[in-house]
């Protein structure tokens, strides 16, 4: 087993190990940006921790395998931080719109890192 894959077991573990919270419904607008509407389900794990003190955040597509089977990171100018989103179980279709939305403006910007 080499270092990606490794990353990935990891990753796998912290998911199903936790309770994925949807506070963010599709469809739902942002709390702060009145603009803004998810397009696919937004929460995190609970109990975990990531970069801004709240939980690791996830994305949650419409596979219903529910696979681990890509990331994003991100680097947020205004808030002066980084952080990883796990996507779990995103169509194709699902992880584009994932990535368009971290790259929407000047201030946030995100690449998506694909299970091999």
């Amino acid at each position: 087993m080499d270092i990606n894959d490794n990353f990935w077991v990891a990753i796998d573990k912290i998911v199903s190990e936790s309770k994925i919270v949807i506070d963010r419904p599709k469809g739902t607008v942002h709390p702060r940006f009145s603009n803004f509407i998810y397009k696919v389900d937004y929460g995190y794990l609970d109990n975990t921790a990531s970069m801004d003190g709240g939980g690791i955040d996830v994305w949650v597509g419409t596979d219903k395998r529910k696979q681990t089977d890509a990331i994003m990171c991100i680097v947020d100018l205004m808030k002066r931080d980084s952080e990883i989103k796990i996507l779990i179980g995103c169509t194709e279709d699902e992880k584009e719109i994932v990535y368009q939305t971290h790259n929407e403006t000047e201030y946030m910007k995100g690449i998506l890192i694909r299970r091999l």
